[in-house]
């Protein structure tokens, strides 16, 4: 189930809400919480078992083990053992062996065969292994219970003794699927203890409504023509490679950003605050600060959990480098199990060294327009690795984009996608990237009511658009 959908959109989303605003009929304030707690779990549990009960029990069996893990780190600690290291290795090697087994089990294997091809030559050989289907969010979900157990044996959070609630932290669907990526300690005292006013219910939902818009509207149109630009390669004029990565980039950004405003602000609905996801990565000057601006949840957990414990920029420049492309490297790794995903994180690893060893101080000190346009570049080239079907694809793009085998600009095929509702979308696109409409917005007199009717207006336009076009998932549901 997805949120752009007819099903969560018209049945899904209107149920869970009549239930949770019923919940708040309860005048015991720590009774109707517990009654919305079990409105958002039971609702949690439909919304991730949609995709398959076999995924849910997957899901489920892993809480279960992280949380006995927990408890047991909570005794240790409680009896004055100042490191109960064991639990937490066995919940993490848990943790680890099902994203590893889930996620890259099909990729190990199908490199195994192919080197066992190369060196043999048998073309037909196989190890006739079954194909492990990839559960939905499993990045993500796998991503949050670490955080949680580590947090625990920090001592930063405190164990939480409810298996309900545990349970709902990890599969709270609003951002269950594809993020943000939530530590507990930002909703340990939500969890227990919150309360919801009109006036955060109706901009939560304007923020649900600003991200469906921008899914189905802007990310889909973008990624129509990003689509036909690179299934087209042979034929494509680099003016047109280059405008179809940009295409590309918007339509990510415009994808992945509306499902974190979309989780946000259902988030505020329910009285839940999650941390912001994005900050305009494409007006950054460098690249390092793209990935300060960009999947802010990504970065700061590979940051707290990896970067820092690695020994982060202590231990010298040689240290910090290696540190950096460990990370990046696994960032890439995170993202997808195959062989571009890697290139795509090292080269965003190789930037970042880059102007750490001095390119950085030069970008600041050259005019703002310098280190814009260096890191558009750089990321426009960088997401041509995470869009293509393969290494060999991505090296062929990027080659047309250099002018190398580039066809005819007059490819109909793809100027046919270049319409007058395209390109009011694409500019609109390019303006949200930038911080052009909250600008205006703090300008424009305060009318609620005005805005809640225009929110009104377009919800409906959407609808009628989805209705009426194919869409796509969002991107990042993949990983």
């Amino acid at each position: 189930m997805v949120f752009s959908s007819s099903t969560f959109i018209f049945i899904f989303l209107p149920c869970v809400l009549v239930f949770y605003k019923l919940a708040q009929l309860c005048a015991n304030r720590k009774r109707r919480v517990q009654i919305q707690n079990a409105v958002l779990l039971v609702a949690s549990l439909v919304f991730y078992g949609w995709s398959g009960v076999r995924y849910l029990v997957l899901v489920l069996a892993l809480i279960i083990i992280n949380y006995l893990c927990g408890l047991s780190i909570g005794r240790g600690q409680a009896k004055g053992v100042a490191h109960p290291r064991r639990a937490l290795l066995v919940g993490l090697a848990a943790d680890l062996a099902v994203l590893m087994v889930c996620k890259y089990f099909n990729f190990f294997v199908g490199n195994i065969e192919s080197l066992v091809r190369h060196w043999t030559g048998k073309g037909e050989f196989s190890l006739n292994l079954p194909v492990i289907p990839l559960p939905i969010g499993i990045s993500f979900f796998t991503f949050q219970i670490m955080s949680y157990l580590i947090d625990v044996y920090r001592g930063q959070v405190k164990v939480q003794r409810r298996l309900d609630y545990l349970t709902l932290y990890v599969l709270m669907f609003p951002q269950l699927i594809a993020g943000p990526i939530v530590r507990y300690a930002d909703i340990e005292y939500e969890i227990e203890n919150r309360t919801v006013s009109a006036e955060e219910e109706a901009r939560g939902l304007r923020r649900f409504i600003m991200g469906f818009a921008k899914k189905v509207l802007l990310a889909n149109a973008m990624g129509a023509f990003a689509d036909t630009a690179f299934s087209n390669v042979a034929d494509l004029h680099f003016s047109l490679a280059w405008l179809g990565a940009v295409c590309y980039a918007l339509q990510i950004y415009m994808d992945f950003s509306a499902y974190s405003d979309m989780a946000i602000g259902l988030g505020w609905v329910f009285g839940f605050h999650f941390n912001e996801n994005f900050n305009y990565p494409y007006v950054s000057r460098s690249v390092q600060e793209f990935w300060r601006r960009w999947h802010i949840s990504l970065s700061t957990w590979f940051r707290d959990y990896v970067y820092i414990p690695l020994g982060g920029n202590r231990r010298g420049k040689g240290r910090t480098y290696l540190n950096l492309l460990i990370v990046f490297f696994l960032t890439g790794f995170w993202h997808g199990a195959a062989w571009q995903f890697l290139v795509w994180g090292l080269y965003h690893g190789f930037f970042l060294i880059l102007e750490r060893m001095g390119f950085g101080r030069a970008l600041k000190k050259a005019p703002a327009f310098v280190g814009r346009i260096y890191t558009v570049v750089v990321v426009l080239v960088g997401w041509v690795f995470f869009r293509a079907d393969g290494l060999g694809a991505a090296m062929q793009y990027l080659g047309v984009m250099a002018g190398i085998g580039s066809g005819t600009f007059w490819n109909m095929r793809v100027l046919l996608c270049l319409t007058g509702i395209f390109m009011a979308f694409a500019s609109i696109s390019v303006c949200i990237s930038a911080p052009v409409f909250p600008t205006l917005a703090r300008r424009a007199p305060k009318w609620t009511g005005v805005w809640n009717a225009i929110c009104l207006v377009l919800f409906a336009y959407c609808i009628c658009y989805m209705v009426g076009s194919s869409y796509n998932p969002f991107i990042y549901f993949r990983f």
